[in-house]
């Protein structure tokens, strides 16, 4: 494959992150031509899309010659398997998050990409909301002193059980299968963008709705010396608190609210558009701080979110043949992460990266 500028995918499925995500992200770029996309029962992508061919089969896509990138968006467990067939056959590859089950075989991808000269990165979409992009110049700006505290939610109220989801364990005892692989991953990648790789991990793991066989909330505390990094999800929270609080020495920031993309998407909003990412003013964080000498307290105007920066830092990436801005070491480093917080579940202690 020679370097272009319009880059031609495929989707591996058309789920709930094809047409929500994927699909839209893809279209509304101009350096991607969605081309193909499997689905084994229904038609929906080229309902959606009349310009792309439905396949019915992982294999079929791959032997497209003319396709450069394979979104592998399929379930949890198949990314490893599907990822390494899609690297040998010589396309470049985005797997949707979480990248593996297993640090292991996050590894041996990055070491296929390699040897296949292919790019490789993971979805990990949610650096780019609008409340994530603005913690993040929080945080840069210092204006909270030394930061000591750090604790971000993402929390859901569901208080059933899905039934024909592989996500609510279909497939009983799944490595992959709960909350800290699905939620988790999104906010421990966004603790590695801010701090880097913790010291050790602290985990509770638990299983809280009746009839579940998943765990569906988490609490887990990373160890960066003098700051305290803790991170929580949960189905059972009805009533959304803080999504981020942050705690220095010369303040605080409360941020409630979630990014506006993913509604967006789902109403069939087109990514780019005027307004777009944009939060409510009702959803600005609230400062609290000293700086220089004055005291502040007032809103702080959330930066806009923009999902299509995954895809111009892949274009760039297969383009110049350079590393994408997610970087499939630091989602692989995500995993380990979920590896420690498991086994300091099971273990009932910390546990040292």
């Amino acid at each position: 494959m020679t370097h272009q500028s319009i880059i031609r995918t495929g989707l591996a499925s058309f789920g709930m992150s094809g047409k929500v995500f994927h699909g839209p992200l893809l279209e509304a770029h101009t350096g991607f031509q969605l081309k193909k996309a499997v689905e084994r029962s229904t038609r929906m992508a080229a309902t959606i899309y009349p310009q792309i061919e439905v396949v019915s089969s992982f294999e079929e896509l791959l032997q497209d010659t003319e396709i450069d990138l394979v979104v592998v968006n399929t379930p949890d467990y198949l990314h490893y398997p599907m990822a390494e067939q899609a690297l040998k056959a010589g396309k470049h590859v985005v797997v949707e998050k979480p990248f593996t089950f297993r640090y292991e075989e996050a590894q041996a991808l990055i070491g296929l990409a390699q040897q296949e000269k292919r790019m490789l990165s993971v979805f990990h979409n949610r650096r780019w909301d609008s409340d994530f992009l603005t913690v993040q110049q929080v945080v840069k700006s210092a204006c909270l002193g030394q930061l000591v505290e750090y604790e971000a939610h993402y929390d859901r109220f569901r208080n059933y059980i899905e039934s024909n989801t592989w996500k609510e364990g279909t497939r009983p005892g799944a490595p992959g299968s709960g909350i800290l692989y699905n939620l988790g991953s999104h906010l421990i990648d966004q603790a590695l963008v801010l701090f880097g790789i913790p010291q050790a991990v602290t985990a509770d793991i638990r299983t809280q709705r009746p009839g579940g066989q998943i765990p569906d909330a988490y609490e887990l505390i990373l160890e960066y010396g003098h700051l305290k990094v803790t991170l929580k999800s949960g189905m059972l929270v009805r009533e959304l608190g803080p999504r981020y609080q942050l705690y220095g020495t010369e303040g605080s920031f409360t941020k409630y609210g979630i990014d506006p993309q993913e509604e967006a998407l789902k109403a069939g909003g087109i990514p780019g558009s005027p307004g777009w990412g944009v939060e409510a003013e009702a959803d600005w964080g609230l400062l609290n701080t000293q700086i220089h000498g004055l005291h502040f307290r007032g809103k702080v105007e959330s930066q806009a979110g923009n999902y299509l920066r995954f895809y111009d830092g892949v274009h760039e990436a297969i383009a110049t043949s350079t590393t994408p801005k997610v970087k499939a070491e630091e989602a692989a480093m995500v995993i380990r992460v979920i590896e420690a917080a498991m086994e300091s579940n099971e273990r009932k202690q910390t546990v040292k990266l």
